[in-house]
């Protein structure tokens, strides 16, 4: 008996874009700081514990006001998209951030890892090869 393997359409999504990042903390002061002062993220203008990258909100939550013990976001890396993976690096450094291990090159991309104050995993990022859906450069 064959397989079907006929290509089907692609199934219209209703979800259009991400709305909000939430980020665990066991200190949201600390972490605002973090984000606005070290990273440069834009705070919102009127949710204290809210950032914007580009269209995007970061919104730091705080687990125990949910009596949930509170744990760094695993397995959830979020890539921040910069436009030089290396000179971001060196500016968060000079901030004194630590990064986890040496920046790498995936083949796609260029990605150096950290964290922030309470443990949550973040990237910077920087994709360099086109995806696949690109048109063809001319």
């Amino acid at each position: 008996m064959a397989r079907d393997v006929s290509v089907r359409a692609p199934v219209a999504s209703p979800i259009s874009k991400v709305d909000v990042v939430g980020i665990p903390s066991s200190d949201a002061e600390r972490s605002r700081q973090f984000y606005v002062d070290t990273l440069g993220l834009r705070p919102d203008d009127k949710a204290r514990y809210e950032f914007w990258v580009g269209d995007t909100c970061f919104a730091i939550w705080q687990p125990a006001q949910f009596g949930i013990e509170y744990q760094p976001q695993a397995n959830s890396i979020v890539l921040l998209h910069v436009e030089d993976v290396a000179a971001a690096r060196d500016e968060l450094e000079a901030k004194g951030v630590q990064f986890d291990g040496e920046t790498f090159d995936t083949g796609v991309c260029h990605m150096a890892g950290f964290r922030d104050p309470d443990g949550n995993e973040l990237t910077l990022h920087k994709r360099y090869a086109p995806y696949s859906n690109d048109p063809p450069a001319r």
